[in-house]
């Protein structure tokens, strides 16, 4: 009888509702932490790994020597990689496939590479248009993703130095 008689007067006084009143009073008052994302970034660090991108030494060429190691130490199996002889005795790529719906983003190719060719962008907003062929990124996108934010790699190359 009793805890129905307590039962009764919580739920006229509306004690739930005004402890959810006093949560949000609270919240008015507090400094607001939303950030609008595509006007404002938060700082990341240099160690993200973002989107994939391939790497040309200052002269132009191709840093990727196709040496598979990253293929190899791939533990998604996301990279796919061709090579064949050049006249000049050196050996490139003919194929650098990237499918980012298995790519885990380890950074296990990146730490793998002697080159330094393949690296993990800062680049975290993409998005794949259509179907699932836009999710493997090829040797010429790579390449272009490369050359397109080559200051953007240097600097976070040049800052993450420091860790290794």
């Amino acid at each position: 009888m009793i805890n129905n008689i307590k039962k009764l007067v919580k739920n006229f006084s509306l004690s739930e509702l005004r402890s959810g009143m006093k949560i949000t009073a609270k919240e008015l008052v507090n400094k607001k932490i939303t950030v609008q994302f595509p006007e404002e970034r938060t700082p990341i660090s240099p160690r993200f790994r973002g989107l994939h991108a391939l790497r040309r030494y200052p002269d132009g060429e191709e840093r990727c020597i196709a040496c598979k190691l990253c293929e190899a130490v791939c533990p998604a199996n996301a990279i796919t990689i061709e090579s064949e002889m050049r006249e000049d005795g050196t050996r490139r790529t003919t194929q650098y496939d990237i499918d980012l719906f298995k790519c885990i983003f380890c950074g296990f190719c990146e730490e793998a590479c002697p080159v330094d060719a393949i690296v993990e962008t800062q680049i975290f907003d993409y998005a794949f248009v259509g179907s699932r062929d836009g999710s493997i990124i090829d040797k010429a996108r790579l390449l272009e993703i490369g050359d397109k934010n080559k200051k953007m790699i240097d600097k976070t190359k040049l800052e993450d130095a420091k860790y290794r």
